[in-house]
């Protein structure tokens, strides 16, 4: 059904590019209008609206800022999957949800590999959409850094189950056999834990924290 979009080496062909891009500009509007209201209802302004584009934008872009390459997919960027977390920490988890399935779209067009329709949901889809349940954790303590914490945890449960149905293949021979029943969660969490270690330690600078409380003020008004 989808062999007119994945050419021989698993990439997008002219013709799957042009779907993703009208697929992501239309998950874009899903999402902007969703997050026409927030969680009590209220509308929101424009101002409001364009943080969330912001915010994707800055993720799209931090996303190409790499620390390391992981063999079969996956790396450790300048804290990239922040930037949809706040939308969540900002205005709940519908909009993040939303806004994380616009970014995924925009994430596979970036680096598409396609193995299945299913195996793209998993890897891209559905892995950024459940950042945005950090919202759950907007209004407790600590919330943003809770949010961020479970956000990743829902990420690699979905790069997990991507990788038990269609990534063990790829397993190198040098792995331990023993474990071989736990090398999807091996893998995922291994870059995944990496990148949130470094973007907590980073939110966690008393004066990354106050900025990013300002910008969450500026964002809710």
């Amino acid at each position: 059904m989808f062999h007119f979009m994945v050419n021989a080496e698993g990439g997008l062909t002219a013709a799957g590019y042009a779907v993703c891009i009208l697929a992501g500009i239309v998950l874009f509007g899903i999402a902007i209008f969703f997050a026409g209201k927030n969680s009590e209802g209220k509308k929101m302004s424009v101002k409001q609206l364009v943080f969330c584009a912001v915010a994707m934008a800055l993720a799209f872009v931090t996303s190409y800022l790499k620390i390391f390459n992981m063999p079969w997919g996956g790396s450790v960027t300048l804290c990239s999957m922040l930037f949809i977390v706040l939308t969540a920490n900002w205005y709940g988890p519908k909009t993040g949800i939303m806004v994380g399935l616009a970014y995924g779209i925009l994430q596979f067009i970036q680096e598409p590999y396609v193995l299945s329709f299913f195996q793209v949901c998993c890897d891209y889809v559905l892995a950024f959409a459940a950042l945005g349940i950090a919202g759950f954790f907007a209004k407790s303590s600590h919330g943003l850094v809770k949010g961020y914490i479970a956000a990743v945890i829902a990420r690699g449960a979905f790069h997990a189950l991507g990788g038990y149905l269609y990534w063990m293949d790829y397993m190198p021979e040098n792995f331990p056999k023993a474990l071989t029943a736990v090398y999807p969660i091996a893998y995922n969490y291994s870059f995944l834990l990496a990148e949130a270690v470094i973007t907590i330690i980073v939110i966690s600078i008393p004066a990354v924290a106050k900025a990013l409380a300002q910008v969450k003020k500026a964002a809710i008004q």
